[in-house]
């Protein structure tokens, strides 16, 4: 890559590189968001006669979170990004979406979309608000009855939000949609958990 080559093309072509242990991967939509991830090892499974149930000491938050992303790393290796800052990234995608009125449901195939390029190992620390920003500007252009007005106000929101440039996210929702296979009409069962969970905290 040439020096004076566009940022965004750059970033882009780390995307599309992705990873081989990240393509084989199925898409499970319960999978980053799994209530067992915090708990690690200091979670104990004790087994009775009639009964089994879970202990889970107390630790403290950031020696929880340090286990947690490391348990993480272990298990998906060709993944660049930590669990905490992949949900920190779904928390600012929730909550500009709030901010923009857009539906739990355009939020969830968002997360859909990021979901997948995280799993395949295709986002790093150059490339993730970008790809968050294209994954939520998808979504509502696929899911939502937008006018052009109002695509500008997601557009300069999403600027704000990630601090990034117009020009980088509009050339690099092509990037996205290429790394998504063009694939945005999305089955139920991918949308419907992030779907429910979204609806209980809305």
């Amino acid at each position: 890559l040439c020096k004076n080559e566009p940022r965004a093309s750059v970033q882009g072509s780390l995307l599309l590189a992705g990873s081989e242990a990240g393509d084989t991967l199925e898409y499970n939509p319960n999978l980053l968001d799994d209530p067992q991830w915090p708990c690690g090892k200091h979670k104990r499974v004790l087994i009775f006669a009639s009964y089994m149930t879970t202990v889970i000491e107390y630790v403290k938050p950031s020696d929880l979170k340090k286990d947690m992303n490391e348990t993480f790393r272990e298990k998906f290796p060709h993944i660049r990004l930590t669990l905490s800052k992949i949900r920190s990234l779904k928390r600012e995608m929730r909550n500009l979406s709030e901010e923009c009125s857009l539906e739990p449901v355009t939020v969830s195939m968002a997360y859909v979309y990021f979901e997948k390029l995280v799993l395949q190992g295709k986002l790093n620390k150059q490339n993730r608000k970008l790809c968050a920003g294209a994954c939520v500007l998808l979504a509502a252009k696929i899911s939502s009855d937008l006018r052009k007005n109002e695509v500008k106000q997601l557009i300069d929101k999403l600027e704000e939000r990630f601090r990034f440039n117009r020009r980088d996210l509009i050339g690099f929702e092509f990037t996205v949609l290429v790394a998504l296979e063009l694939a945005l009409y999305l089955p139920e069962n991918q949308v419907l958990p992030h779907y429910r969970r979204l609806t209980q905290q809305f």
